[in-house]
């Protein structure tokens, strides 16, 4: 299974850039995880957040493969346990498409691709900032690939 990240940001400090790759890298296999990093809409005091959005949000889509299963990730989506991730997993896999999830900019993600969205992914009903997303994001599917798997990586 081919799980894309789509993430509307900049530049990342090196600390998010490790632990992203870290567990994209123990994804290998039957399963990957790859980073694709849509540039953030250029801001000015006059620019209206909503058109920000709209434009990353046009961006995103034009990444995401015309059969992929598009998953949003937000605050407003639905909490799943690792078992509960390592479910929806095995339904991913079944489809047989890619996964595309997607994250959004500082403003949020643009309605079209929530619109786009099959499902609604909540990492935590807090707000995180990007980058700490891809890096939760990354070892919550790298836990909960490891329970389909039967690693011991997962103690619950």
């Amino acid at each position: 299974m081919r799980i894309l990240l789509l993430t509307a940001t900049n530049r990342q400090p090196a600390w998010i850039v490790d632990g992203y790759e870290d567990y994209a890298r123990r994804l290998r296999g039957r399963c990957t995880l790859e980073l694709i990093e849509i540039p953030l809409a250029k801001r000015t005091a006059g620019t209206p957040p909503a058109r920000a959005v709209e434009q990353e949000g046009e961006r995103m889509l034009a990444a995401v493969p015309a059969a992929a299963h598009v998953v949003a990730l937000s605050e407003r989506g639905t909490a799943w346990s690792t078992p509960e991730l390592a479910a929806r997993l095995d339904e991913w896999t079944a489809i047989g498409a890619p996964v595309c999830l997607l994250v959004g900019g500082p403003d949020g993600l643009s309605p079209a691709c929530s619109a786009r969205a099959a499902e609604h992914w909540s990492l935590s009903r807090l707000t995180l900032p990007h980058g700490l997303v891809r890096v939760v994001a990354a070892e919550a599917l790298y836990r909960a690939w490891s329970v389909l798997e039967g690693h011991p990586y997962h103690r619950a």
